[in-house]
């Protein structure tokens, strides 16, 4: 059974950060913020073959993000904004830019416990995909395409009001 991170779907924002730096950038962000504030990078797990060796690395979703989940004010903008590695929030106007409930929804469903996005279990059968577990269970609408060779699902997801397509893990189930 998947349990999905308990998190408000209503109050996320994104700061952007230096691309390679979300990590360290994401531990500043909650020494500074300190309690009722949740810090997460997504990062998906990914097969990369370097010298003939297949590895397993972790690789942000979205590079030079990091998401914040809490109530943001004016004191809060102005301890956000004198991070290092903190380039900006994002912002609508005046206001900072809530991530649109719905896209938080599928990213909660994707980082099952943890930030992590871990390989799904994928039957493909006559070009039909079917999603036996993982992350993408049930979310076989926004798969566009099935790389065999990296077994990678090349996914669509809405991030920021924009449609990006990411790779996502994936490990293909032959046919008895």
């Amino acid at each position: 059974m998947q349990m999905y991170l308990d998190l408000k779907p209503d109050q996320w924002y994104s700061v952007f950060v230096v691309t390679g730096t979300e990590e360290k950038a994401k531990e500043r962000i909650k020494y500074r913020l300190q309690d009722g504030y949740t810090v997460v990078v997504p990062k998906r797990l990914l097969r990369i073959r370097r010298g003939g060796v297949w590895r397993i690395e972790k690789r942000p979703l979205f590079p030079g993000y990091v998401l914040i989940n809490g109530e943001i004010g004016i004191d809060t903008y102005y301890r956000l904004k004198n991070i290092p590695d903190v380039l900006k929030l994002l912002k609508t106007g005046n206001q900072p830019a809530k991530i649109d409930p719905d896209e938080m929804a599928v990213l909660s469903k994707l980082m099952c416990n943890s930030e992590e996005i871990g390989f799904s279990d994928v039957f493909v059968e006559n070009g039909v995909v079917r999603v036996i577990d993982g992350p993408l269970f049930s979310l076989e609408g926004i798969i566009k395409s099935i790389d065999h060779r990296k077994q990678r699902a090349k996914v669509r997801l809405n991030f920021l009001g924009e449609e990006r397509t990411v790779d996502l893990g994936i490990s293909i189930l032959k046919p008895v």
